[in-house]
């Protein structure tokens, strides 16, 4: 980062940037970065409302955009140093999030494999029950209700009443 941004920054800006940029945020856990990740968009939220704000107040002063806008230039370079910063720690949480979430999906799996070994004999009971229910239907037949009936008379009636329409064009 360059010294001129750093000299405009305040100490515990300074400090929040450092946290970001000189630590290695490989070293820091899930929580850790959710923390600094909050730490970060609070301040980018900060110093992107305070520049709308004082946008919004000039340009009713200086009655142009252009002119409000370059007043605050600081501000502004300040809430997009920040949203940098935001970038980089979202993409670091983004990558340890799914890592740990794949981790856990890992351990979960092989929780449910170690739980559900099944022996010998309820393998053999589980045929028997198998060879049982291949009689049975695959699927219940729906049961045809008043509202059921209804909306399929309203979808051909609609159908016929297209193909009508389109008959009578040619």
């Amino acid at each position: 980062m360059k010294k001129q941004l750093l000299d405009m920054m305040n100490d515990s800006e300074r400090e929040l940037l450092r946290d970001v940029y000189d630590r290695k945020l490989g070293s820091l856990d899930e929580e850790e970065l959710v923390e600094l990740h909050n730490r970060v968009r609070r301040a980018r939220t900060k110093y992107s409302k305070l520049y709308r704000r004082q946008a919004a107040a000039q340009v009713k002063k200086d009655k142009s955009r252009a002119r409000a806008s370059a007043s605050n230039k600081r501000t502004a370079l300040k809430a997009e140093i920040f949203e940098d910063a935001l970038a980089t720690v979202s993409r670091r949480l983004a990558r340890v999030a799914w890592q740990s979430s794949d981790q856990l999906k890992k351990e979960r799996l092989a929780a449910a494999r170690r739980e559900r070994k099944p022996t010998a004999a309820e393998a053999k009971g589980k045929a028997s029950a198998k060879a049982s229910t291949a009689s049975l239907p695959a699927e219940k037949r729906k049961q045809r209700t008043g509202a059921s009936k209804r909306a399929s008379a309203q979808a051909r009636a609609a159908n016929r009443r297209g193909q009508a329409k389109r008959a009578a064009k040619k």
